[in-house]
């Protein structure tokens, strides 16, 4: 397992699809995951620390997880099969959640927990940017800074 950090989130053109783009850390290789606009939204509010007036599903899964006395202490993406991610949501009672790889990241923002991508989900689906994809993931985390999850919607 490798640990990655989430640069962010964006759109695909001209398809108009939602990808949250994680990166290695310590490492060259970057994986895009295709997500849903709401999995966007959640992952793009976490990401700039946007308060919401009520809570989101994402947070609310938070909350009702501290209030049982747990803490999610990492996400594991931990397989890719025809183009489909799966993940796994690690608790420190020892308990393991199936999910999806969206889903586990919205959640691990909000608790502060780590995620790691599988060595063979990196070698498989993983790209390494060339010098100028790494000037474009640069505008893009510029972009980021303005974005507002609105903007997804």
């Amino acid at each position: 397992m490798r640990e990655v950090e989430i640069v962010g989130v964006r759109v695909d053109m001209p398809a108009n699809q939602p990808l949250v783009l994680l990166r290695e850390v310590g490492g060259a290789r970057v994986v895009p995951i295709w997500i849903g606009a709401v999995e966007a939204s959640a992952i793009a509010f976490a990401l700039q620390g946007t308060p919401t007036a009520r809570p989101l599903t994402h947070e609310l899964m938070a909350t009702v997880v501290e209030a049982l006395g747990d803490d999610l202490q990492r996400v594991e993406i931990v397989d890719v099969r025809d183009g489909i991610f799966y993940a796994e949501l690690h608790f420190e009672s020892g308990a393991v959640v199936e999910a999806r790889p969206s889903d586990g990241i919205a959640l691990a923002l909000r608790a502060g927990a780590t995620v790691l991508v599988a060595e063979d989900v990196l070698d498989a689906a993983g790209l390494v940017p060339e010098s100028d994809e790494e000037a474009e993931v640069e505008r893009f985390r510029e972009f980021l800074d303005d974005v507002e999850p609105e903007d997804f919607g």
